[in-house]
């Protein structure tokens, strides 16, 4: 079902009373939660939010997210969890087992058939005709699609496993779950040990003891090798200290290195995560940020200096840590007085300050393997190769209170969220089912009461009669409360009110007659100012600095030398390929043969 990408319309929160309601249905439709499994699946304060999505056969879905992962959806008005949901709470469906290649079909789109479920020598749980259920990986009780039964359990063993047994809705891989954090499956211990499980785990691979977060060697051959986008690095790594554990050929090292993988071993996943995050942080600091780059985005911080510190076979995943936001890292660092973390527009935070003198940062030293002048030429080579994706910009509309008459007739409510061409459709069909068209003009909309008092000021009441359709769809436009939705790459669709402010550039001039390019408002299109500045500065020799917005506290703004707006228009229209009508300012770049 979402095997293609999707199609996002809106986005919002989901409000106390539609919380509550949304846990009773919860309730009814998993009855085997208990009160405590209940009040963690729908919490009370934590962000829940609720989007409205379209897949690429155009069926109407509803997603539910907890922390920006996607824990429900709902289609036509039935409940189902995600794989997110199932690793929470493995034993919410009834499973059946499958081989790890078989996954790669499931993600493609395809359903699960009889032949590739494996029969457990304990026998299929009972289920069945249109039972929902999940299906996991041979070894490894976390699930990893969400499929209907198209069989009895009865009926599956009268076919002799022949036929389609599932039909598959959800898979991990799929674009449902990249809506999320992206992350892998963690490694459950079958609830009851199945000699059939063991005798084919053997015949992969030499088997392995289940230990919390550590991988399975099966499901590191089907999920390692079928991963689109993210590499299951903790998987990788604990699944070679098990195999170390269990007498497995290691490779040759001393002592001391023995010792500090069993000290290693004795430690949760979280705390090996947090380890891992603190290592990165510290060596992002030492050996790749200066103080030219500041303030730097803390998005960019995490992406392009932190990643590249993460050792080989190793992956930073803030899920698995104790901390679970970036943010809450970063305020934890910022309380030790590390560094300072300002937002200097609405939503967008950055490190504005660091302290290199800080004893942590003074006592961290480099791992083997990476050097301060490598790590930092890496880094350089890194963020010139930083491929940057504009945003999606999706205007939107808001049914105000005033315009609620004209929609209500098509189940729309104040506050429902529009985008234009639902409200054409709207207008188009109410016009119509109301029989407004003029007999004599079908150019012009008969105004009825509803429509006069929607669209007409009160001093039109009286006069106008008629609207061609032109005016009437403008007028409703400017009476609806703009919005947009805003996408950036990699993340979920934010939808926030108003127009959308454009990248704002001006001439300026200095002393001494001297002309500067001032640019705004960067940040809102997901650009670090401080790298568009170091990128211009390079191309155009002439000096770029980062200042505070006149007249804001918390905003900053690139100024560089010299009438600049041909180097500007290139960058953002050719190389970052934003629409021009986001851009302002344009047209006052220099005339050809006249001095800059």
């Amino acid at each position: 079902m979402f095997a293609k990408a999707l199609r996002v319309r809106a986005s919002s929160a989901v409000k106390g009373s539609d919380r509550r309601k949304l846990r009773a249905e919860v309730a009814a439709a998993f009855p085997d939660l208990s009160p405590e499994q209940l009040a963690e699946f729908i919490p009370n304060k934590e962000e829940l939010n609720v989007i409205k999505i379209y897949s690429h056969k155009g069926e109407a879905v509803t997603v539910y997210t907890n922390s920006k992962n996607p824990i429900l959806f709902e289609v036509e008005k039935a409940l189902y969890p995600t794989v997110y949901t199932l690793w929470a709470f493995p034993d919410l469906l009834p499973a059946f087992a499958t081989w790890p290649p078989v996954l790669q079909k499931l993600a493609g789109g395809a359903d699960l058939m009889l032949p590739g479920v494996a029969v457990p020598s304990s026998g299929f749980p009972r289920v069945e005709r249109g039972t929902l259920c999940a299906v996991t990986l041979l070894g490894n009780r976390a699930p990893v699609a969400v499929g209907v039964a198209n069989m009895s359990t009865t009926e599956m063993l009268a076919a002799g496993m022949k036929g389609k047994g599932f039909a598959i809705l959800h898979t991990y891989m799929d674009y449902l779950w990249e809506l999320g954090d992206k992350s892998s499956p963690p490694t459950l211990a079958p609830s009851v040990a199945d000699p059939a499980v063991k005798e084919s785990a053997e015949d992969e691979e030499e088997q392995e003891p289940v230990i919390s977060c550590t991988a399975d060697p099966l499901q590191q051959v089907g999920i390692a090798d079928l991963s689109l986008k993210e590499q299951d690095g903790c998987a990788r790594v604990m699944g070679k200290e098990e195999l170390n554990e269990n007498g497995a050929p290691e490779r040759p090292g001393d002592d001391s290195a023995e010792v500090q993988q069993e000290a290693e071993d004795s430690r949760t996943p979280q705390e090996q995560m947090d380890a891992l995050f603190s290592q990165c942080f510290f060596h992002a600091l030492k050996c790749k940020v200066k103080k030219s780059d500041l303030p730097l985005l803390t998005s960019t911080f995490l992406r392009s200096h932190m990643f590249s510190c993460c050792p080989a076979g190793q992956q930073l995943d803030i899920k698995k840590s104790s901390y679970k936001k970036f943010s809450k890292f970063l305020q934890c660092m910022q309380h030790q007085k590390v560094l300072q973390v300002k937002e200097l527009s609405k939503g967008v935070e950055s490190i504005v300050e660091v302290d290199w003198k800080h004893p942590d940062i003074k006592a961290f030293t480099v791992p083997e393997g990476f050097s301060s002048a490598t790590a930092a030429q890496e880094s350089k080579t890194e963020d010139r190769g930083q491929s940057y994706h504009a945003p999606e910009i999706i205007p939107l509309y808001g049914v105000s209170a005033k315009m609620t008459p004209l929609f209500q007739e098509s189940g729309h409510r104040k506050g429902s969220i529009l985008s234009s061409s639902e409200v054409r459709n709207i207008i188009i069909n109410y016009v119509k089912a109301n029989e407004l068209v003029d007999e004599t003009n079908k150019n012009f909309v008969k105004v009825n009461a509803i429509l006069c008092d929607c669209l007409l000021d009160k001093s039109e009441q009286d006069e106008i009669t008629n609207l061609k359709w032109d005016d009437l769809l403008s007028r409703c436009f400017e009476r609806l409360q703009p919005l947009y939705q805003v996408t950036f790459f990699g993340q979920e669709p934010i939808v926030r009110k108003g127009n959308i402010e454009p990248i704002s550039i001006t001439i300026a001039q200095r002393s001494s007659n001297k002309k500067v390019t001032v640019i705004k408002n960067l940040e809102l299109y997901g650009l670090d100012p401080q790298c568009v500045a170091n990128i211009l500065q390079q191309r155009v020799q002439a000096s770029a600095t980062i200042t505070p917005v006149p007249g804001t506290k918390d905003r900053v703004q690139v100024q560089i030398q010299g009438n600049q707006i041909h180097h500007l228009a290139k960058m953002l229209l050719e190389e970052y390929q934003l629409p021009r009508k986001y851009i302002q300012g344009l047209e006052k770049a220099p005339k050809p043969g006249r001095k800059k």
